[in-house]
């Protein structure tokens, strides 16, 4: 058994008195949800298309993980990606007529001037309103400059290329704009047969300008050039300004007297180092366990030094040292909180994590500090075998060197007889031969210029032997 179909019923629903319909005499779709499923089903209908009239909107932030339902919070991005502060430049009502055109472009072409926020790359650029707000900004205007890159940096001086006067809105292109100068063309060539020639010479390398985009509300007014640098100085500053000023005029208040006055902050970037202390003396480059750091040495004994400890684009640590006084390191970042949107560092300075180092020849107090530990090969935590008490052999102990003991002759013979006295009237002693294992008796060498055919000479005869018996004393003479 099949049900009515839903043609029949809304004609039944219809068919009843007091039931609302349209124009073409059909009941309404409230009118019909309410004949057809009850008030209970009406009511809970009723309630959801209420609730979907008022949407939910939750907010998750990908850095902290917090999750806000309906609740506006303040964005914690970097401040040069924030919202610019609204101008205030008196405009005109009457539209822009083509003599002003001109001479507004003969007053900006090729101007130079400073980055006061960071300018991505891409086709599409920075929006602003003339006397109101940037978009993007925030979020949007981070995830922009990481995702097309910075075609120039905060402080950084950029050239207008280019001008464009639409109806209601200027284009203006920085360093060469976003787009190659002959985008068509440079695909195009021309040629008989294989040779062929392209119509534009071109380097094919990508552009790295950027491009803004200044809204006006109905139609570009009239305006001189002084009026619209003025409208444009949020983002681009036309003063005449040392490459410092107009770098530390894109930092909060701190951080600029800090540069200013030649402070070194951690936190800081090597941009901001170079602009403060300038170049280095010395630059090492060393390693800490498995971190590489270069370390930026400024000033020579009996000035102060100032060992900046660098790790890839940002302080890391800062120790300074005086002559007769105890080095005083800095570890804590105080610029982070700087460059958050509120300004508000992440610490007080009572917080500042400061500590002395001590070198040299250092004065322990016995009483309640422990003598420090003699100087070793050994790792931190290193054990030799001779460390363990149930090691009796004592492996690897160095003692004194043993130095091997006289040995004692092989044969007595070897030692030479001591010479005897020979008695009177007795025959001379012949001398004995060699004894064994001694080296043969030399024979005289032969003088130089002897005749080889003569014969030796014979040998001298013995010696006669000596009286012993004492000599007879010589009486003096007395003098004639």
């Amino acid at each position: 058994m099949t049900g009515p179909s839903p043609s029949s019923a809304i004609r039944a629903a219809s068919n009843r008195p007091g039931c609302p319909t349209n124009r073409m005499g059909r009941p309404t779709l409230a009118a019909f949800l309410l004949l057809r499923l009850g008030w209970v089903s009406a009511i809970a209908v009723a309630s959801l298309a209420v609730r979907l009239s008022f949407p939910q909107v939750l907010t998750v932030d990908t850095r902290t993980g917090t999750i806000t339902n309906g609740k506006t919070t303040t964005e914690t991005v970097d401040r040069r990606y924030q919202q610019i502060a609204p101008t205030s430049v008196p405009l005109s009502k009457e539209p822009l007529d083509p003599k002003t055109r001109l001479a507004l472009i003969r007053a900006l072409a090729s101007e130079q001037g400073f980055a006061m926020r960071p300018f991505p790359r891409g086709h599409k650029g920075l929006t602003l309103i003339a006397n109101g707000k940037m978009e993007p900004y925030g979020e949007a205007y981070l995830e922009m400059a990481t995702a097309e890159g910075v075609s120039a940096k905060p402080g950084a001086r950029v050239v207008l290329t280019g001008i464009k006067i639409d109806r209601n809105h200027i284009v203006f292109d920085l360093d060469g704009g976003p787009e190659p100068k002959h985008r068509i063309l440079r695909h195009v060539q021309i040629g008989v047969g294989p040779m062929m020639n392209p119509v534009v010479q071109d380097n094919e390398q990508e552009p790295t300008g950027a491009r803004l985009t200044l809204v006006f509300e109905k139609t570009v007014p009239e305006l001189t050039g002084v009026e619209l640098k003025a409208l444009l100085a949020p983002l681009i500053s036309f003063d005449v300004k040392t490459p410092v000023q107009a770098f530390t005029d894109t930092l909060p208040a701190k951080l600029k007297e800090a540069i200013l006055n030649h402070h070194v902050l951690v936190g800081m970037s090597t941009e901001m180092v170079l602009f403060a202390k300038g170049q280095p003396l010395t630059k090492m480059h060393e390693m800490e366990g498995q971190d590489p750091f270069d370390e930026w040495i400024y000033g020579k004994p009996p000035q102060d030094v100032e060992f900046v400890r660098l790790n890839g684009n940002r302080v890391i640590r800062l120790e300074i040292a005086k002559v007769g006084e105890t080095p005083v390191v800095y570890s804590k970042d105080e610029v982070e909180g700087l460059m958050r949107t509120d300004g508000s560092p992440l610490f007080s300075p009572s917080e500042a994590k400061v500590h002395y180092s001590k070198s040299g020849d250092v004065e322990r107090d016995s009483d309640t500090q422990a003598p420090a530990a003699p100087p070793t090969l050994r790792n931190p935590g290193e054990k030799l075998p001779s460390d363990d008490p149930q090691n009796n052999q004592h492996t690897g102990v160095m003692r004194p060197v043993q130095f091997p003991k006289p040995k004692p002759a092989d044969t007595p013979a070897a030692e030479p007889a001591p010479p005897q006295a020979s008695q009177p009237g007795s025959p001379p002693a012949t001398p004995a031969a060699n004894p064994p294992g001694s080296p043969p008796a030399t024979q005289p060498a032969r003088q130089p210029g002897a005749n080889p055919d003569e014969e030796p000479a014979a040998p001298a005869p013995p010696a006669q032997p000596v009286d012993a018996s004492p000599p007879t004393p010589v009486q003096p003479q007395a003098p004639q």
